[in-house]
């Protein structure tokens, strides 16, 4: 009975974890005006779940995936946002007209296991 108990808990623990709530994360270019801007635009974040040590971000252009424009780590102390130019990677630029970016934050442990991911989407138009 004893053992039973045990295994309905840790399968009760297992699955509540599996369908934690989603991280949230919401952009705006905020000060980034010009193409290829290094500084990252500022990020909020919600449901950022206990135990995150590091966020790792990446952005793509969803129109060009190919193009690298990197991302970065910061580490994790209760902040709700990232500052603008809160890591260095290579900013929007579309060749022409306007492209969409999705910036990806996932949230990393001690042992670089993720917790949680979110994402935003926002468009950019060469300036």
């Amino acid at each position: 009975m004893h053992k039973l108990l045990l295994i309905s808990a840790a399968t009760l623990i297992v699955s509540s974890n599996a369908f934690a709530a989603d991280m949230g994360v919401a952009f705006e270019w905020g000060p980034t005006k010009k193409c290829f801007d290094s500084k990252s635009p500022p990020i909020k974040l919600s449901n950022v779940p206990q135990g995150t040590a590091k966020l790792l971000i990446k952005m793509i252009d969803q129109n060009a995936s190919s193009f690298d424009h990197g991302g970065g780590s910061v580490a994790f102390k209760g902040q709700a946002q990232l500052p603008y130019g809160a890591f260095k990677y290579k900013g929007p630029c579309p060749p022409s007209g306007t492209h969409f970016y999705k910036i990806t934050v996932k949230a990393v442990d001690a042992s670089g296991k993720t917790l949680s991911s979110g994402s935003a989407t926002q468009p950019f138009s060469k300036k």
